[in-house]
């Protein structure tokens, strides 16, 4: 058995979803005729009671229109250091808008209002002008970390009597507002831009959708099209996508108590330093000193446990649609079992 670990994204559709796509009605979306894909936009529009939406091949594409829409080069972005704006999108942030970053710790990744209004610039010919902030929600290197929806609240009315754009980088959201209870189409009204992405946790193949107002899309789309976003007959990727919306998101909560679960299963073992306590769906560990990220991943894999490094010394397990019970019980009967003495 092979227990995939590594993230939520190795998730492969189920048969029902494989079945709405291949009865999707599509058509080619760069000539706006795909039926799927519009409805997909029109629904998670309307989920977090926006304008409009944008399908787009990848949480990065998504994150990556949004800033450059919303700012203009020689500007600021302010994130979180760990952001996946900044650490995982290949220098984005600069190759694709020309803007500076103002990288803030947080507290496992949540921003405070007092560090965020701290670092915005005056208006001064010396300072880059501090035009948007961006949040991610989950967070990924924080260990699943969420805002609760206060803090946010805080943040954007903030934001708005700054004068400054606001961009959430929602590609696990759905288990936050799992983990809060909370409903999206409340969120909607916090931010200018929104990425979902449907690929992470709710188990489609492929796609995001970029959440603005009718204004914005048409500014998104031909942003999209110069970086080569722009699909064809993208309804049968799209189907999956509202599939997994209308199918995948209560389930949720059962890859945050597995993962909760392995958490609890690592504390004490003499390997493991310290446990970051899973919030959402994401496990992040520590290792003793010695034992090393290549040693125990050889470890784990062979015996059949699938994970990655996440920075020096530490490992990530994400929980995820595939991840079964039977695989939870299996993977707490190695983790104690697994040894590094000499």
């Amino acid at each position: 058995m092979t227990i995939d670990l590594r993230s939520d994204t190795v998730t492969t559709p189920t048969p029902e979803m494989l079945e709405a796509m291949f009865s999707a009605k599509v058509g080619d979306d760069v000539f706006d005729e795909d039926e799927t894909v519009k409805a997909l936009e029109a629904h998670c529009a309307q989920l977090f009671g926006m304008e409009a939406g944008l399908f787009c091949p990848s949480g990065t594409m998504t994150n990556q229109i949004a800033l450059k829409a919303l700012t203009r080069p020689y500007e600021e972005v302010i994130c979180y250091e760990g952001a996946h704006i900044y650490l995982y999108e290949g220098g984005g942030i600069a190759g694709n808008s020309g803007l500076s970053t103002c990288l803030l710790s947080g507290n496992r990744g949540i921003l405070s209002l007092e560090d965020i209004a701290e670092k915005v610039h005056p208006d001064n010919i010396h300072f880059p002008k501090t035009a948007l902030v961006a949040l991610e929600n989950t967070v990924n290197k924080g260990g699943g970390s969420y805002y609760s929806w206060q803090e946010m609240a805080a943040i954007s009315e903030f934001c708005q009597a700054e004068g400054l754009y606001r961009h959430l980088d929602g590609a696990r959201i759905f288990n936050a507002m799992v983990a809060t209870g909370s409903s999206p189409k409340e969120l909607g009204q916090y931010f200018d831009t929104i990425s979902i992405c449907l690929s992470k946790g709710l188990g489609a193949p492929i796609g995001s959708v970029l959440l603005s107002s009718h204004t914005l899309k048409k500014q998104t789309k031909r942003i999209r099209k110069h970086m080569g976003g722009g699909m064809r007959q993208a309804g049968y990727l799209a189907a999956a996508g509202h599939y997994a919306l209308e199918h995948h998101i209560d389930r949720l909560s059962e890859d945050h108590r597995r993962a909760k679960e392995i958490g609890d299963c690592l504390q004490g073992l003499p390997y493991v330093e310290e446990v970051l306590d899973p919030q959402t769906n994401i496990v992040i560990f520590k290792l003793a000193k010695g034992i090393g990220t290549a040693r125990f991943l050889e470890a784990a894999a062979a015996q059949g446990i699938l994970a990655v490094p996440f920075g020096k010394e530490h490992i990530r397990f994400v929980t995820h649609l595939d991840f079964t019970e039977e695989m939870l019980t299996r993977t707490r009967e190695i983790l104690p079992a697994l040894s590094f003495t000499e």
